[in-house]
């Protein structure tokens, strides 16, 4: 399940609790790509909770509609993950080391109003 969070014109924030299945991927890239049409950079919250899988059905088709995003990495601007599980925050950590020109940042569920304000860019 997804839930958007409310934010600034150029932040697409998103909450994710349990199993993500392929009609969640679609709504979070359909949402990606109206604000990346209406923002030259575009900033990304996203929250999850128990993250327990990702629906295989959907995988397939949501990998073929994000492979065009490569070509738009330069548009990212800041990233905030806010995870209550280790393996989340680690991937994030590696993911960041791979795209070193998206400024990452790691947070846990505590410090989310923190994580929210930085990829705002209001600290």
């Amino acid at each position: 399940m997804f839930e958007m969070i409310d934010t600034k014109d150029d932040v697409l924030a998103v909450r994710i609790d349990g199993k993500i299945t392929g009609e969640d991927l679609a709504s979070i890239m359909d949402r990606l790509d109206t604000a990346m049409a209406a923002n030259e950079t575009l900033h990304v919250y996203a929250e999850t909770r128990s993250i327990d899988g990702i629906e295989i059905s959907g995988l397939a088709a949501h990998i073929a509609r994000a492979a065009p995003l490569f070509a738009k990495l330069g548009r990212f601007g800041r990233v905030a993950v806010v995870a209550d599980q280790v393996w989340i925050r680690a991937l994030t950590r590696i993911e960041s080391a791979l795209l070193p020109h998206i400024s990452y940042r790691v947070f846990k569920p505590e410090d989310r109003g923190a994580a929210l304000m930085w990829v705002e860019g209001r600290n």
